[in-house]
């Protein structure tokens, strides 16, 4: 059965939300949550009903209800204030209030597409191009409408390529749900161009304040992913006055030049291979890495991350890059950050260990540090850790 509820549709088969065509990512209990108010919508659900429904009569206490309700809200886009989708009965329990609209199984809810398991077709994005002060053009996209976004570049992206993968589709779909999500490709990957000498931090930085000063915009949300987040520290120590928010996932404050002799032994030898291997139509090296980025992932996601290695940027330079994020080193900068900031790490990345992520959030005033519950860099749509990851983020923004 398909509830429909204005942009939303709420699929009880699939356990999937949607908004306008776009998969939204849900807690479990959340989304049970969600249904079971919607079922019983004619009337107020008591707490104690909710209890025995959501966690089956075991003993858990009100804060636990009041949290689930607060995520649901978050979902929707509601509030405790508002309470335009639930209603608080005091003293009595909940109450759906918006029109539901019942729809067939057999029959499509208002964007909804199976095949692409929750998105009518790609986000629209409007590629342009912005040029750095060494002369490289910067190739960059926004999706979405709302306040700003604008995401750092990390290693391997492609703007066309990642809006079609399995791997990045559901990030960017989430992102621009509420927002507008501004991506770029850094110099020498994916649209941007190729034939460029300065690889250095500093060039990194310098791409990410050209794409920022090509915006309208005054003040914006700042997100990093892996070595993005290092960008984005830096980003914001030189621009206080621009960042509203910093997000940091991933991330690491000193490359890995500065491990152990064990540690740097491995990279080195990885960044041989990435030379060597990467441009050979088997995909056997490239799968070390995708095993490093995703171990949790599907068959698919590994074969398009895969791709992604040989679409986004050549052998040689990706080599090249590989060294780079070796010599990053932000440590003396974290003290400097003024603005509010939430860092998050999944527990198990295999790619950078979760000691990285808790380095930021030690350094930074103020950090706020989120632990995913995860093996993987990248995280990807069926895994709670992505849920989690998007309600931390909306509830950051929000505050």
């Amino acid at each position: 059965m398909i509830f429909q509820c204005g942009e939303f549709a709420l699929d009880s088969d699939r356990m999937e939300l949607t908004e306008k065509g776009v998969s939204v990512p849900i807690e479990p209990q959340v989304f049970e949550l969600l249904k079971y108010l919607i079922e019983h919508r004619d009337r107020v659900v008591g707490r104690d009903e909710l209890f025995e429904t959501i966690w089956r009569g075991r003993i858990v206490s009100d804060s636990a209800l009041s949290s689930r309700i607060k995520a649901a809200r978050m979902v929707l886009g509601d509030s405790g204030a508002r309470q335009e989708w639930i209603k608080t009965i005091h003293g009595r329990g909940f109450r759906w209030v918006k029109p539901v609209e019942i729809i067939s199984a057999t029959e499509p809810a208002v964007g909804y597409s199976a095949s692409t398991k929750g998105f009518a077709g790609p986000p629209v994005q409007d590629i342009r191009y912005c040029r750095t002060p060494d002369g490289v053009r910067i190739a960059y996209v926004t999706t979405g409408e709302g306040p700003v976004i604008v995401k750092a570049a990390n290693w391997m992206s492609h703007l066309e390529f990642d809006l079609e993968s399995s791997v990045w589709r559901h990030w960017i779909a989430a992102l621009s749900r509420r927002h507008r999500l501004v991506r770029y490709d850094e110099r020498c990957n994916g649209l941007s161009d190729r034939d460029v000498k300065d690889l250095s931090f500093d060039a990194m930085v310098s791409d990410l304040e050209s794409v920022v000063d090509a915006l309208d915009v005054d003040r914006f949300v700042l997100f990093g992913i892996s070595q993005g987040c290092a960008v984005s520290v830096e980003y914001a120590v030189r621009h206080p006055e621009r960042v509203s928010h910093l997000i940091l996932y991933g991330g690491f404050v000193k490359g890995w030049r500065f491990g152990s002799t064990v540690e740097v032994g491995q990279r080195i030898a990885m960044s041989s291979l990435i030379r060597t291997g990467w441009g050979q139509d088997n995909s056997a090296f490239r799968q070390l890495f995708t095993s490093r980025f995703i171990p949790g992932g599907s068959k698919e996601q590994m074969d398009w991350f895969n791709e992604l290695q040989r679409q986004s940027v050549s052998p040689a330079i990706a080599g090249d890059l590989h060294d780079v994020f070796g010599t990053i080193d932000v440590g003396h900068r974290l003290a400097q950050v003024t603005t509010p900031t939430l860092v998050l790490h999944a527990r198990y990345d295999c790619e950078i260990p979760l000691e990285s992520g808790r380095a930021f959030a030690t350094g930074i005033p103020g950090a706020r540090f989120i632990t995913l519950e995860s093996q993987n860099h990248i995280l990807c749509d069926t895994e709670p850790a992505f849920a989690r990851f998007v309600q931390e983020v909306t509830r950051f923004i929000a505050d």
